[in-house]
């Protein structure tokens, strides 16, 4: 391995560390009921898309509405998920694949996959820029399936 591989390689450690560090971050806010600190890792003009298919623009919007779930239905929740994968798309450019959901208790199956792109900032801080959430269905998937075995993904 020459020194610029080995250079590469340090960076994408580190950057992958960043990245994985921002969705600890949301998870913890997510877990305190925090909503500030929740919008906090978004950026001002971050795009969310819930499972239900409403759309937040930037992270203040983003945090005081989930402050305002915080204080009702989600109160007392966990937030539970899993990194699925991380691509990183250019130096200061990252899309991550979780697979989540949210309990009270025990977690259960995690049912939604999501989509994060994340963002290097000037000051070399990691924020999420865009974020998608989908329920799995899985009995449609099946259904699909079926119907035309071609359309079924390898992973």
């Amino acid at each position: 391995m020459n020194a610029s591989t080995t250079a590469r390689a340090a960076d994408t450690a580190a950057d992958t560390a960043a990245v994985t560090a921002v969705l600890d971050r949301l998870t913890a806010a997510w877990n305190a009921g925090d909503g500030a600190a929740y919008g906090a890792e978004f950026t001002a003009d971050a795009t969310y898309i819930t499972y239900v298919g409403t759309l937040y623009v930037g992270g203040t919007e983003i945090g005081s509405a989930h402050q305002a779930l915080f204080e009702s239905f989600l109160k007392d929740t966990r937030l539970a998920s899993e990194i699925v994968g991380i691509r990183f798309t250019g130096p200061d450019t990252a899309l991550v694949v979780t697979r989540g959901d949210v309990h009270k208790g025990r977690p259960g199956k995690l049912g939604k996959i999501q989509t994060y792109t994340l963002v290097r900032r000037a000051g070399g801080d990691w924020k999420i820029a865009a974020f998608q959430n989908t329920k799995h269905k899985a009995l449609m998937e099946a259904i699909s399936f079926k119907a035309q075995p071609a359309t079924k993904p390898a992973a």
